[in-house]
């Protein structure tokens, strides 16, 4: 079987023998959104967002080659604050990556070396350079699956570890987003 990327109706899905999926759940982001107190009496087992990505067996870090892929982060909020990725910089740090939508309306969050924060409609058909050196994150703000595809080189590597990489929340205030800036609530 070819791989693939396949719409059934408005859903974009990548199929194929050569095809890695995972998912991400609430109890391994129990430390990127604010209100922890929402987050405990949620599902823990509940499925914020799946990656699915094309193996073209390189291994991460290797030169030479690049990955694609697609995140679908589910609509939901934590308290106010919408579903969104944990969000990542490269380990290589000066390798950009492109985003585009697929489907669903959401933000990507982008956060550059001196700490500005940028924020970006995503929407299908939107398409989004992530230079080097820049933090990104999804969230998804509307009332379906946000769909995003990406393609960045295979020795970029990922590094969800590093603290302080995001200073904005994006939550729900009167039926909208609205991003807040978490240095004014320290």
């Amino acid at each position: 079987m070819e791989n693939k990327i396949c719409y059934n109706g408005n859903v974009a899905t990548l199929e194929g023998k050569n095809v890695i999926k995972k998912e991400t759940k609430l109890f391994s982001l129990q430390n990127i959104f604010q209100d922890q107190v929402a987050l405990e009496q949620m599902d823990p087992d509940q499925v914020v967002y799946e990656v699915e990505m094309h193996d073209n067996g390189l291994k991460e870090g290797e030169k030479g080659g690049l990955f694609f892929g697609i995140s679908h982060i589910h609509p939901g909020k934590v308290g106010n604050e919408y579903f969104m990725t944990r969000g990542h910089i490269h380990l290589v740090e000066d390798t950009g990556e492109y985003y585009w939508g697929l489907e669903g309306e959401g933000l990507l969050i982008l956060t550059f070396p001196d700490g500005k924060t940028y924020v970006e409609e995503v929407r299908p058909n939107s398409l989004h350079y992530i230079p080097g050196k820049v933090a990104h994150r999804l969230v998804n703000t509307g009332q379906e699956r946000l769909s995003v595809g990406a393609c960045w080189l295979t020795e970029s590597g990922h590094n969800y570890n590093k603290k302080g990489l995001f200073k904005v929340s994006v939550v729900e205030e009167v039926n909208q987003f609205k991003v807040l800036d978490l240095e004014k609530f320290k």
